[in-house]
Protein backbone atom coordinates (compact mmCIF):
# COMPACT_ATOMS: atom_id res chain seq x y z
CA UNK A 1 0.00 0.00 0.00
CA UNK A 2 1.41 3.46 -0.78
CA UNK A 3 1.82 6.04 1.73
CA UNK A 4 -1.24 8.49 1.75
CA UNK A 5 1.55 10.94 2.49
CA UNK A 6 2.60 10.96 -1.19
CA UNK A 7 -0.66 11.92 -2.23
CA UNK A 8 0.03 15.32 -0.17
CA UNK A 9 3.64 15.63 -1.59
CA UNK A 10 2.18 15.33 -5.44
CA UNK A 11 -0.79 18.22 -5.59
CA UNK A 12 -1.58 17.60 -9.81
CA UNK A 13 0.08 17.53 -13.11
CA UNK A 14 1.25 20.39 -15.28
CA UNK A 15 -0.44 20.24 -18.43
CA UNK A 16 0.45 23.12 -20.66
CA UNK A 17 1.99 23.54 -24.27
CA UNK A 18 5.58 23.76 -22.17
CA UNK A 19 5.24 20.47 -20.42
CA UNK A 20 3.50 18.53 -23.29
CA UNK A 21 7.34 19.34 -24.90
CA UNK A 22 8.99 18.74 -22.21
CA UNK A 23 7.13 15.09 -21.84
CA UNK A 24 8.99 14.39 -25.13
CA UNK A 25 11.84 14.11 -23.25
CA UNK A 26 11.14 11.65 -20.59
CA UNK A 27 10.38 14.94 -18.13
CA UNK A 28 7.27 15.36 -16.31
CA UNK A 29 5.92 18.53 -14.42
CA UNK A 30 3.98 18.42 -11.05
CA UNK A 31 2.82 21.06 -8.75
CA UNK A 32 4.11 20.21 -5.15
CA UNK A 33 3.84 21.02 -1.69
CA UNK A 34 6.19 24.32 -0.46
CA UNK A 35 7.63 22.26 1.64
CA UNK A 36 8.83 19.07 -0.24
CA UNK A 37 12.29 18.17 -0.73
CA UNK A 38 13.54 16.33 -4.15
CA UNK A 39 14.12 13.49 -2.36
CA UNK A 40 10.55 13.32 -0.75
CA UNK A 41 9.27 14.11 -4.73
CA UNK A 42 11.01 11.28 -5.52
CA UNK A 43 10.40 9.03 -3.39
CA UNK A 44 6.67 9.93 -4.07
CA UNK A 45 6.88 9.65 -7.76
CA UNK A 46 8.76 6.25 -7.54
CA UNK A 47 6.12 5.01 -4.87
CA UNK A 48 2.71 6.30 -6.69
CA UNK A 49 3.60 5.88 -10.37
CA UNK A 50 5.80 2.62 -10.29
CA UNK A 51 8.92 4.08 -11.84
CA UNK A 52 12.51 4.97 -11.74
CA UNK A 53 13.10 8.74 -11.65
CA UNK A 54 16.80 9.70 -12.85
CA UNK A 55 16.49 13.22 -11.55
CA UNK A 56 14.35 16.32 -10.14
CA UNK A 57 14.76 19.76 -10.27
CA UNK A 58 12.23 22.23 -8.46
CA UNK A 59 11.42 25.95 -9.12
CA UNK A 60 9.25 28.04 -6.88
CA UNK A 61 6.84 30.55 -9.27
CA UNK A 62 6.19 33.77 -7.19
CA UNK A 63 2.84 34.84 -6.62
CA UNK A 64 1.31 37.73 -9.15
CA UNK A 65 -0.70 41.05 -7.55
CA UNK A 66 -4.07 40.86 -9.61
CA UNK A 67 -7.33 42.57 -9.59
CA UNK A 68 -10.83 40.86 -9.71
CA UNK A 69 -13.69 42.92 -10.22
CA UNK A 70 -12.11 46.04 -9.17
CA UNK A 71 -10.65 44.64 -5.73
CA UNK A 72 -6.88 43.56 -5.83
CA UNK A 73 -5.51 40.23 -4.55
CA UNK A 74 -3.06 38.18 -4.49
CA UNK A 75 -1.99 34.62 -5.99
CA UNK A 76 0.08 32.09 -4.22
CA UNK A 77 3.74 31.07 -4.71
CA UNK A 78 3.36 28.00 -5.99
CA UNK A 79 5.99 25.10 -6.07
CA UNK A 80 6.91 22.98 -9.28
CA UNK A 81 8.83 19.52 -9.76
CA UNK A 82 10.25 19.01 -12.96
CA UNK A 83 11.09 15.09 -13.03
CA UNK A 84 13.20 13.40 -15.68
CA UNK A 85 12.24 9.49 -15.92
CA UNK A 86 14.73 7.03 -16.69
CA UNK A 87 14.98 5.79 -20.36
CA UNK A 88 12.30 3.36 -21.19
CA UNK A 89 10.03 4.33 -18.05
CA UNK A 90 6.84 6.40 -19.28
CA UNK A 91 3.70 8.36 -16.97
CA UNK A 92 0.44 8.95 -18.62
CA UNK A 93 -0.91 11.57 -16.58
CA UNK A 94 -3.86 12.54 -18.53
CA UNK A 95 -5.26 9.71 -17.09
CA UNK A 96 -5.03 10.22 -13.61
CA UNK A 97 -4.40 8.08 -10.48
Amino acid sequence: MTNLRYYDIIRSPVLTEKSTLASEENKIVFNVSSDASKPDIKKAVEALFSVKVKSVNTLVRKGKSKRFRGIPGRQSDVKKAIVTLEDGQSIDVTTGL
